[in-house]
């Protein structure tokens, strides 16, 4: 898995993702593993990112789902999903918040 995940992020900083962040949800009550977050340079590159995504990871990975905008697209591989978004729906949207509290909450 490892692997696999340092793959996806080098993907995305080798084609200019910006802020990349990954989060793991393995213990928590969450649809999947890991999620990993990245900025984009502006709605072109948003969709850019997501072809080199899928020109370098297939046919290993399978992409389970894609929604596609300009501004934000997810890529749902089973057991990581990957959203890359514009700077400003990052920050409106602010899933960091969400998925930080997520991966400390502790379960009693």
């Amino acid at each position: 898995m490892q692997k696999r995940l340092e793959k996806i992020i080098d993907v995305l900083d080798r084609n200019k993702a910006e802020a990349i962040e990954l989060f793991d949800l393995r213990d928590r009550d969450y649809f999947v593993d890991y999620v990993i977050i990245a900025s984009s340079l502006g709605e072109r590159h948003t969709t850019a990112l997501l072809d080199h995504l899928k020109k370098e990871l297939k046919p290993a990975e399978k992409f389970v789902h894609v929604d596609e905008s300009d501004q934000w697209v997810v890529a749902d591989l089973g057991d990581v999903l990957i959203h890359i978004m514009t700077p400003g729906y990052r920050s409106k949207y602010d899933m960091e918040s969400f998925l930080t509290e997520l991966a400390q909450k502790q379960e009693f």
